[in-house]
């Protein structure tokens, strides 16, 4: 199964503080990302920073008297928020972990 591979030469601790520093620079990294959703034709503006912190809400003042259309549109941007920073952590996982295999080999 290891055929061709020299174990000897593996470093795990080295290998595990790179992926710790890659992991720690990526949310670093993220904190300063900002993602940012509108619903209700721009009603509502929700944003949050890549590590998924609610940085900014702004709510028109015409939903304050319509409780049921504010909860629709909260709903849609949170939702809509979200999942832009869920698909911002997988690609930068898959770049990490790219980045994993690149290093190893160069070495």
């Amino acid at each position: 199964m290891f055929d061709g591979i020299d174990l000897s030469k593996i470093n795990l601790n080295e290998m595990m503080g790179q992926f710790q520093d890659m992991a720690n620079k990526a949310k670093e990294d993220n904190a300063a990302k900002v993602f940012t959703s509108k619903a209700g034709g721009g009603m509502i503006s929700l944003s949050i920073n890549g590590n998924s912190e609610v940085i900014d809400l702004q709510i028109d003042d015409s939903l304050l008297d319509d409780k049921d259309s504010l909860q629709i549109l909260l709903i849609s941007a949170m939702n809509d928020v979200i999942k832009q920073s869920d698909e911002n952590k997988k690609m930068m996982a898959m770049n990490m972990m790219g980045g994993m295999g690149s290093s190893s080999q160069n070495k």
